[in-house]
């Protein structure tokens, strides 16, 4: 027989582990599903220094210290995987790999995963100078070589920000030209300490307790070489994990799903927030809050659910 809970929260990120925390603390039977680490992209973070009121954590510590707090409130955790979401008769089925559960609101906050390189080091090296966050992490790399990888919008405006903290900033891209919006071409080709690598892809990301260089090898030639630099930013894209998803909400054609200012969706009852959301910040912080602020009005969607059909009508 399913379970019954007033809020079903899918992932267990800052978006999820906050909304966890407001629901329950609203007195929602709340329970949060998680398939891999809590924390989400937090948890492979070694420090944090921009998450207001706190000067430094480690990524991971932030995760448990959120989940912690929303469990002392009353939120449940769950290690399952969810595949789908069934809305029926006002309320939604969410189907999981551990069995049904009924919810009267669901607030997805499956986040979305970085492209990667898939590159030998990078994993192993990811939170010891691989980065796929420039805001996040660029401060750590003051008067250092650095290097960018990719050619998009997102590679030129995090390469930009990180430019300002960097003495180097060596953008790496597979083809000759960019591919990024006029203007911030323009202004990264003038920015003197951006220097472009044509032609050329990422072999291995090499160190030990750090990055020290990139195994580079251009694709034109042929010609491979060692790159010495002390981080690597990569920004070759971001898959949104909404594919449980499909066919259910409206999406962009990136895979996020379309809210609105309160975190709604198209569907009633259904809510998204942080990465996996259209136009997300990207930051803890702004996760955080987006799960807040899905939570507030998924407490209020659910009281107007409990409203008699005849009150309504008054």
């Amino acid at each position: 027989m399913a379970k019954e809970y007033d809020v079903v929260i899918i992932g267990a990120g800052p978006a999820g582990l906050s909304a966890g925390l407001y629901a329950a603390r609203a007195r929602r039977s709340t329970i949060i599903f998680e398939k891999n680490v809590t924390g989400g992209q937090i948890a492979l973070t070694a420090d944090i220094e921009n998450y207001p009121g706190i000067d430094s954590i480690n990524g991971f510590d932030l995760g448990q210290a959120m989940q912690q707090q929303a469990e002392k409130h009353g939120a449940e955790m769950a290690y399952a995987a969810v595949t789908s979401i069934e809305p029926k008769d006002g309320l939604q089925i969410v189907h999981t790999d551990d069995g049904d559960y009924i919810a009267k609101a669901v607030i997805v906050t499956a986040g979305a995963d970085y492209n990667k390189l898939g590159v030998p080091g990078e994993e192993r090296l990811t939170g010891y100078g691989v980065s796929y966050c420039g805001t996040c992490d660029a401060a750590f790399f003051k008067d250092q070589v650095v290097a960018v990888v990719g050619g998009g919008d997102a590679a030129m405006d995090e390469g930009l920000f990180v430019s300002r903290y960097a003495s180097k900033v060596h953008v790496i891209h597979r083809r000759d030209e960019l591919r990024a919006s006029a203007v911030l071409k323009e202004r990264a080709f003038a920015n003197e300490k951006m220097e472009f690598i044509w032609d050329t892809v990422v072999e291995s990301i090499d160190g030990q307790d750090g990055v020290t260089s990139l195994h580079l090898r251009n694709l034109k030639t042929g010609e491979e070489q060692d790159f010495p630099v002390t981080g690597v930013f990569v920004f070759i894209g971001q898959t949104p994990n909404s594919n449980f998803l499909q066919g259910l909400v409206e999406m962009d054609r990136g895979g996020h799903v379309i809210v609105n200012e309160w975190m709604e969706s198209n569907v009633p009852g259904i809510f998204a927030a942080g990465d996996i959301r259209n136009n997300s910040a990207r930051q803890v912080v702004a996760s955080a809050g987006d799960g807040a602020t899905a939570a507030i009005r998924a407490d209020h969607y659910i009281s107007n659910l409990q409203v008699p059909e005849a009150v309504k009508a008054d």
